[in-house]
């Protein structure tokens, strides 16, 4: 196989990397990641089981929540082939077009993820400032249609991502950052002008990342007008305990992301380890902390995940008496 095809320059295959200067360490660090996917894959497919078998939960609330719990499962899967095979097998090279698809999918996945937090957002908007109309506005047929328009705008805002990556020449360089492919870290291999990739990319940041915090940062100030207008104590404490969970998964998605971005465009002098570090809290953490985040906070969840427990302890029990019975 050659590296390089002759008429437009593109690499073959791209070299994967991971946390720099710890090669010989990467078969523990494997360890703590493997765990990370376990507890996200768990946790995620709970919920959801939860969820689907329980009709009192079909509601406006925990179906956005399904949309996430699916959104963390498909960022899960979509590093998953191409870090494990580096850390577990030290298989370190990637397709071009492979490598183009995983992106695709990696940052698809994060833009579903943030229009995700922004109709949650509005849910506990419409509960919390017009909870008489809250069953009228928040149909079935109208979940549906927000999740469609979700899927569509992160599709068409990162589809032309790997197109522009196409057209660019790859000289000689083709090691990656990390041990999965991000439109920034491919794009920096390229030996010719970049510009409209990084304007691209920016206005791409800017269009769907920025506008969502905005508008979430905009329910929640609402949110918060009406509920220090109410006149109970105990009914402004319980429309806050509503949030919580909310406002933890927004927090664990918006800060690694904003610190992710400034330091890939203003922090050229920080140490490789960071940016890795960084991204790698960025696409990791979400998905193995929102399941748990809400498990806790949200009343529903938590009682059907101690009823499964309970059941699964007396299905233990009753097998043991058989067992000794027959002894």
């Amino acid at each position: 196989m050659t590296d390089f095809n002759s008429t437009n320059f593109q690499p073959a295959t791209f070299q994967l990397s991971w946390f720099p200067g710890l090669g010989a360490a990467n078969h523990w660090i494997s360890i703590p990641f493997c765990v990370f996917y376990v507890t996200a894959m768990v946790g995620n497919c709970t919920v959801l089981c939860i969820i689907w078998k329980d009709r009192r939960l079909h509601q406006p609330m925990y179906l956005f929540l399904c949309m996430l719990s699916i959104n963390d499962l498909g960022v899960s899967l979509s590093t998953l082939p191409t870090v494990l095979s580096t850390f577990c097998f030290d298989v370190t090279d990637v397709a071009f077009d492979a490598c183009l698809a995983q992106m695709f999918f990696i940052h698809s996945f994060s833009n579903m993820g943030s229009g995700i937090l922004l109709a949650m957002s509005f849910d506990r908007f419409v509960a919390i400032c017009d909870p008489l109309r809250y069953a009228a506005i928040l149909t079935n047929p109208r979940i549906v249609r927000i999740g469609l328009a979700i899927v569509i705008r992160s599709f068409g805002v990162v589809l032309p991502l790997p197109i522009l990556i196409k057209r660019l020449p790859f000289c000689h360089a083709k090691a990656l950052s990390h041990a999965y492919c991000l439109h920034s870290d491919v794009m920096r291999l390229a030996c010719a002008d970049i510009t409209i990739n990084n304007i691209y990319g920016l206005c791409a940041v800017l269009i769907v990342f920025g506008i969502d915090l905005l508008l979430i940062v905009i329910s929640y100030i609402l949110i918060m007008i009406t509920i220090f207008s109410l006149a109970s104590g105990g009914r402004r404490l319980k429309a806050l305990n509503t949030c919580v969970s909310h406002v933890c998964a927004v927090l664990i998605f918006y800060i690694p992301m904003i610190t992710v971005s400034i330091i890939h465009r203003y922090g050229e002098n920080s140490p490789p380890l960071v940016h890795v570090l960084l991204s790698s809290v960025y696409l990791f953490v979400p998905p193995v902390i929102n399941p748990i985040v809400y498990s806790i906070k949200t009343k529903e969840i938590r009682k059907s995940i101690l009823k499964m427990f309970s059941r699964g302890l007396e299905l233990t029990g009753t097998v043991t008496a058989h067992h000794d019975g027959f002894q």
